[in-house]
């Protein structure tokens, strides 16, 4: 028999998220891919003297999820090798931290790691705040990220390392000035954080092989999720070639999709743009496609760099006229994507604001005209004009959002401190949905605490904070259930990332990628569907989390 089994797996609820055959008791495996689905006794003709067998029970299989937008590497490295700050720190205990790791380091390490709060900005961009970073960093140069991970927080130190001064500010972004006596305060708004980024990389950053470390921790993480694969949401050459280096040595342990950066305003990445392009066939293997490329069209709304149709609330500042603006005109990114059409590219573009957003529509009209059916994400669709929605799939434009950074708490908070009302609402998922386009799940972790795809179907269904931090609901109208949440974040998400013929379901031919749930998450309240846990990862037919 020709057709025996490496693997058997059966259980009570087999969930495949594949529409013409959504729920099943078995399926079998065979040299990592899926060999056949269907009853327990359709699946039992597969079975050979070798054939290993997975019986879960009253558990529940799902297909593995997948994260459309992330990245893998910079969460692994803050894990590794930098301070881990959560965002709800007070400025007195990041304080501490950076006092606490100072001790540990030699005079001239650099200290570095994230995430600060997007509501304490506010507070540190004086003189005297930065002058207590000095102070706890012993002289050390210190940077910290903000949680968006847009904007950066330095003190006096690696300021003077990236030459930053009053009369020498980066030549892009917003470096914030102390309004009494007009020095940089070290709070550095989307590209003015580069400098600073380059000093550190100056000093040695990283060893390739800590680049390794980086991605193969970030991915031993998403796995403990049930993610097998995911779309990393901008690279170096650094992480391509670990990545490249993990799959080649066979310990590469989720499909990856790579975005190769046109421009850069916030990580300080070099080469970006076409010597990038130029170098991305280079470290492409079995399971790492640099298939995408990312452009930052705008910046984040708390910061103002967003670009929106209708203006920002007034400030002092900006005035009462402020839209925001785009990094690229209507010509230049068109001409990107024409350019990425010929490499056989997709495209993710950071969009925050409904102004950008219509920017990717509006381009995406003009190259779907001349004939290129380049896939292109709107990352992260949070703010949409109503009459755009259509527009996604008419144009077959995927949204890939990102509920995690969107539930009731500091970040809709921030929102509303600029948008008003406007904050509300986000995230118009339903009218998407119902309107036919595409919508593909993602974390933007480590933006996000936690790349915990529970999480954001959770939040999906109930437009509320699954971890109950922050009360209330965030335009409940726009709820969708919960089967519709989990082809977000398998086969819908495969399919905005070119991967849906590999993963994304559990069908005959696909990679055998999927999670075993100590529950069918979906099928109970939605108000616990985060509680579940995760017994076991497969990828590829092999378990790479669990016992």
């Amino acid at each position: 028999m020709t057709d025996v089994a490496d693997l058997i797996v059966t259980g009570s609820v087999i969930r495949t998220a594949d529409r013409t055959n959504p729920i099943v008791e078995a399926f079998a495996v065979r040299d990592g891919r899926i060999l056949a689905v269907g009853s327990r006794s359709d699946i039992e003709s597969f079975r050979g003297r070798r054939t290993q067998s997975l019986e879960v029970g009253d558990a529940a299989v799902y297909p593995g999820f997948v994260d459309v937008h992330n990245h893998h590497a910079l969460a692994g490295r803050t894990e590794l090798f930098e301070l881990s700050l959560a965002p709800a720190l007070t400025l007195d205990e990041i304080l501490d931290r950076v006092r606490e790791k100072a001790a540990e380091l030699p005079e001239d390490a650099w200290i570095v790691g994230g995430a600060v709060a997007t509501t304490l900005l506010p507070a540190l961009a004086n003189t005297a705040s930065r002058l207590r970073l000095d102070e706890a960093g012993g002289g050390r140069p210190v940077m910290l990220m903000e949680d968006s991970r847009h904007n950066r927080w330095a003190n006096s130190r690696a300021l003077e390392l990236a030459g930053i001064t009053a009369d020498r500010l980066p030549p892009s972004g917003t470096a914030l000035l102390d309004p009494d006596d007009g020095t940089p305060t070290g709070v550095l708004l989307e590209a003015a954080g580069i400098p600073v980024q380059e000093a550190y990389d100056r000093s040695g950053g990283l060893t390739p092989a800590q680049h390794a470390a980086a991605s193969r921790r970030g991915i031993e993480i998403l796995n403990s999720f049930g993610v097998t694969a995911f779309q990393d949401a901008g690279v170096s050459v650094e992480i391509l070639g670990a990545l490249a280096d993990l799959d080649r040595a066979d310990e590469l342990d989720a499909w990856v999709v790579s975005s190769l950066l046109i421009n850069d305003e916030i990580f300080g990445f070099d080469p970006v743009g076409e010597p990038l392009l130029d170098r991305g066939e280079e470290f492409r293997t079995a399971h790492h496609r640099p298939d995408f490329v990312k452009i930052f069209l705008d910046g984040v709304p708390p910061a103002r760099t967003a670009s929106f149709l209708e203006p920002y609330l007034a400030d002092a500042a900006h005035g009462a006229h402020f839209h925001g603006e785009t990094t690229m005109t209507l010509d230049e990114l068109t001409g990107w994507l024409r350019s990425v059409a010929r490499r056989g590219l997709g495209a993710k573009v950071h969009c925050t604001g409904d102004g950008s957003a219509r920017l990717v529509l509006d381009a995406t009209e003009r190259v779907r005209r001349e004939g290129f059916t380049t896939p292109v994400q709107i990352a992260h669709g949070q703010f949409l004009a109503e009459s755009d929605i259509p527009r996604l799939e008419a144009l077959d434009v995927s949204a890939d959002i990102s509920p995690f950074i969107w539930y009731p708490g500091v970040i809709p908070q921030a929102l509303a401190e600029v948008l008003g009302e406007r904050a509300e609402h986000s995230q118009p998922n339903r009218a998407l949905i119902d309107a036919g386009a595409r919508v593909a799940g993602g974390s933007d972790w480590p933006v996000s605490e936690s790349p915990n795809t529970l999480e954001g179907l959770q939040g999906l269904v109930t437009r509320a904070d699954p971890l109950g931090r922050a009360p209330g609901t965030l335009w409940p109208e726009q709820a969708i259930t919960a089967e519709e949440a989990l082809e977000v974040f398998t086969i819908n998400a495969a399919a905005a990332m070119g991967l849906d013929a590999e993963t994304g379901s559990l069908t005959p031919g696909k990679s055998a990628d999927f999670v075993v749930l100590a529950r069918d998450a979906i099928a109970g309240p939605a108000d616990e569907i985060v509680h579940t846990e995760v017994v076991s990862t497969w990828f590829a037919g092999r378990r790479v989390h669990g016992d």
